[in-house]
C-alpha cells in the first residue's frame, strides 16, 4: 500500500531523480494519489493530476475547458512581478490551444489539411534534405561543438519557417523572444515584452501575406476572409513557437538521453527499422511538453475525487507517461516498447497539430545524426549539462558533443 504523500505546495519542478525523470515528489503522488489537490502559491486550492487513466479522461472531457476567458486560471509557480490573479484572463485571437469548441474547431479546421500524414511523407525528403545539409555544416566544425546550435535547433526552424512562410534570416529575434516567452524565472514585464516584439513582427508579416499571398502556409490561411489579421497573428505565434521549440527539444534532450543509454543507442544504430518505435518510445520517454491546465466547469468525478467548478487542474503528461499501471517498466528507456497510446502528443481535441511533423523531423534528424556520427560522445559530464527545468518546454540549453574528426563523416 503506498504512503500516503503531503498535499503539494506548488508544482514540484526540481528534476531530483535525474535529467530524464520526473521529479520524485510527482511520482510518489502518483503512486499514492494521481488526483491530488494541489496548493497554488496564490492560495488557489485546485488539482494536479498525475496518472494515465485520469489525465487520458481529463484532455477528454469537455466540462474540463481550455479557454483562460472563462474564469480565474491559477499558476502553480511563482512568476516575478505576476499579480495574484483575480479575474478571467482576456482571450488571445488565434490562439486556438485555449479555446473550446466551436472557436477552436472553426480555426484548427483551416490548418488541418497542412498537417495531414499524406502531406507530412510529402515534406520528408525535404526535411531529409534540411537535416544532411545541417549536418554537413556541423561536420566541417572542429569538436566539440553545441548541438542544439549546430543541429537541434537550426532543423526544426529551418522546416517551419519554409512551411509557414517565416523568413529564416529573421530567426535570432524570433527565437530570442520565444526563450524569454517560455522561460519561467523571468519577470512579467520580460515575457510581456518578448510576446510584444514576437506578436508586433508576425502582425506585420501576416498583413503582407494577406495582401500578396505567396506559397506558404500562412498565406493559405490568410486567404480566408472570415479570419482575422488579429486571428492569423495568433494562430502564426502558436505554430511558430511550437513549431520549433518542441522538435529542437526533442531532437537535443532525446540525443543526451541515447547517450547516456548506450545499449538503446547501439541497438538504434544496428537496426534502422527500430526508429519508429524508437522516435515513439522518446517522445514517450522525455514528454518535454509536460504541464497543461484546465478549468473545471462545473463539478467533475475524476479518479474517485470531486474537481469542484472554478477549479484550476494541472496536468503532468510525464507522470501519466511514466504510470506503471499502463506501462511496463515505465522508467525504462526501451527503444524495441510499442509505446503508441502515450499522451506526449496530448489527447482529445487538443491533441498536438504538428505531431506528423515532428515525427517526419525526429525519423531524419536521429537517423542521420547517428549515421554520419558514429562515435557522438557527450563532451562534458552528464551533470554538467544544463538542463531546462526554468523554462516551460523542458530540454538542454545547451549539449557539448564531440567526436572523432579524423573519421570520416560524409553522407
Amino acid at each position: 500500500m503506498p504512503q500516503p504523500v503531503p498535499v503539494p505546495h506548488g508544482l514540484p519542478v526540481d528534476r531530483d531523480a535525474g535529467p530524464f525523470d520526473p521529479p520524485s515528489a510527482i511520482t510518489r503522488l502518483r503512486g499514492a494519489r494521481p488526483v491530488s489537490p494541489m496548493l497554488f502559491p496564490d492560495g488557489h486550492e485546485g488539482w494536479l493530476v498525475t496518472g494515465y487513466a485520469a489525465v487520458r479522461q481529463l484532455m477528454a472531457d469537455t466540462r474540463f475547458s481550455s479557454r483562460q476567458d472563462l474564469g480565474v486560471v491559477h499558476v502553480p509557480y511563482e512568476t516575478p512581478g505576476m499579480p495574484v490573479a483575480t479575474e478571467p484572463s482576456p482571450q488571445v485571437p488565434g490562439l486556438f490551444i485555449s479555446m473550446d469548441p466551436p472557436d477552436h474547431t472553426r480555426l484548427r479546421r483551416m490548418l488541418t489539411g497542412a498537417f495531414t500524414v499524406k502531406r507530412m511523407k510529402q515534406l520528408e525528403e525535404h526535411v531529409v534534405e534540411v537535416v544532411e545539409r545541417q549536418l554537413d555544416e556541423m561536420a566541417r566544425l572542429t569538436p566539440p561543438v553545441d548541438l542544439v546550435k549546430e543541429f537541434a535547433l537550426p532543423v526544426p526552424s529551418l522546416v517551419i519557417c519554409e512551411l509557414l512562410g517565416v523568413p529564416y534570416a529573421d530567426r535570432a529575434g524570433f527565437q530570442g523572444d520565444s526563450a524569454t516567452f517560455l522561460e519561467r524565472d523571468v519577470t512579467l514585464e520580460e515575457k510581456m515584452a518578448a510576446y510584444g516584439s514576437l506578436t508586433s513582427y508576425l502582425a506585420e508579416l501576416v498583413t503582407r501575406k494577406r495582401a500578396a499571398p505567396d506559397d506558404d502556409l500562412l498565406s493559405d490561411v490568410a486567404r480566408n476572409a472570415d479570419v482575422t489579421v488579429e486571428e492569423l497573428t495568433g494562430i502564426a505565434f502558436l505554430l511558430l513557437l511550437a513549431g520549433h521549440e518542441t522538435t529542437a527539444n526533442m531532437l537535443a534532450l532525446g540525443t543526451f538521453a541515447l547517450l547516456e543509454h548506450p545499449g538503446q543507442l547501439a541497438a538504434v544504430r544496428a537496426d534502422e527499422a527500430l526508429l519508429p518505435d524508437a522516435v515513439e518510445e522518446l517522445v514517450r520517454y522525455l514528454s518535454i511538453a509536460d504541464v497543461f491546465y484546465r478549468y473545471a466547469t462545473e463539478d467533475v468525478e475524476l479518479g474517485g475525487e470531486t474537481i469542484t467548478a472554478g477549479s484550476t487542474v494541472v496536468v503532468s503528461l510525464l507522470a501519466a507517461n511514466r504510470d506503471p499501471e499502463r506501462f511496463e517498466d515505465p522508467d525504462r528507456l526501451d527503444v524495441r516498447r510499442k509505446a503508441r497510446g502515450h499522451l506526449a502528443f496530448g489527447h482529445g481535441v487538443h491533441q498536438c497539430l504538428g505531431q506528423q511533423l515532428a515525427r517526419v523531423e525526429m525519423r531524419a534528424g536521429f537517423e542521420a545524426l547517428l549515421r554520419r556520427f558514429p562515435d557522438l560522445a557527450l563532451a562534458v559530464p552528464a551533470g554538467e549539462v544544463r538542463l531546462k527545468s526554468d523554462m516551460n518546454i523542458y530540454g538542454v540549453h545547451e549539449l557539448p558533443v564531440t567526436w572523432s574528426d579524423a573519421r570520416e563523416v560524409s553522407a
